[in-house]
């Protein structure tokens, strides 16, 4: 549900946002720059979203696959 604020800003600040965001998207601006200030994140819901990034996931299990390789195993050595 969204929720409408009232901001007061000083002329100048008021004229960069629109010349720098543009018209229209100032309030978007300021809530992605508020929100991790201000909202806990939902660490289960953004989990389950990486999950389903497979390209991610693929690219995620290759990494853990080449760091937590024995190198003793690998090469035959350390028996």
């Amino acid at each position: 549900m969204r929720k409408k604020l009232t901001v007061t800003v000083d002329e100048e600040v008021y004229e960069g946002l629109r010349r720098t965001i543009g018209p229209g998207k100032i309030s978007k601006f300021i809530e992605e720059l508020a929100r991790p200030h201000v909202v806990s994140p939902n660490l289960e819901s953004a989990y389950a979203e990486m999950a389903r990034d497979k390209r991610r996931e693929k690219e995620a299990i290759a990494w853990a696959e080449i760091t937590f390789k024995d190198p003793d195993h690998e090469t035959g050595e350390g028996r």
